[in-house]
């Protein structure tokens, strides 16, 4: 399957977006400390940004939930693969995503959290895919809200592009011509 890289969000960009979210994390968390859980393996590059600009105490650990594969849409069962190792009972979570769309991934791991009885949990994601929502699910920390097949910075197709610094989307060679130049659909990426 041939297929082209198209750079949607640039290394500076996702940096303005960590700021801001770092700043709003920071602020809302001041005074407090806070765990950090990366969901493996399409956050590790965010989160370890993210945690760098954090001025607040954080302690870091990851979960691996399976549901995608190789395929680019969940297929509606997860597990999770490898769980967390920190205690988190009476602890400020937040869980840091690389992208949100259907929200069931996320959802089956915010249910299986409550089990650790954490004092709050919160979600940050890099991508909100609002639009494909199947389960309804809060992301408090957003840092783009976009559509399109992305890779880079963490995201990854088939294993493949994940070490790329920024994001991409993947246009296949069959695929239908872009409506939008790429300046329009920059501006329409927001960090929120």
């Amino acid at each position: 399957m041939e297929y082209q890289l198209v750079e949607r969000i640039s290394p500076d960009r996702l940096d303005s977006c960590l700021n801001s979210l770092a700043e709003r994390i920071n602020r809302d968390y001041s005074g407090k400390s806070l765990v950090l859980i990366g969901v493996l393996k399409g956050a590790f590059i965010f989160m370890a940004d993210l945690a760098r600009r954090l001025s607040i105490p954080v302690q870091m650990d990851f979960v691996r939930l399976a549901s995608y594969g190789e395929k680019s849409e969940t297929c509606g069962s997860v597990q999770i693969t490898k769980d967390i190792e920190l205690s988190v009972k009476g602890r400020h979570v937040l869980v840091v995503e690389d992208i949100v769309d259907t929200g069931i991934t996320i959802n089956f791991y915010l249910e299986h959290l409550k089990t650790h009885c954490p004092e709050s949990v919160r979600v940050c994601a890099l991508i909100d895919k609002s639009e494909r929502r199947r389960v309804e699910v809060a992301v408090d920390y957003v840092g783009l809200s976009m559509d399109g097949f992305l890779v880079g910075y963490g995201l990854d197709f088939s294993e493949k592009h994940r070490n790329l610094p920024a994001i991409y989307e993947v246009i296949f060679e069959n695929a239908a011509p872009e409506k939008k130049t790429l300046q329009e659909e920059n501006d329409s990426c927001q960090c929120s």
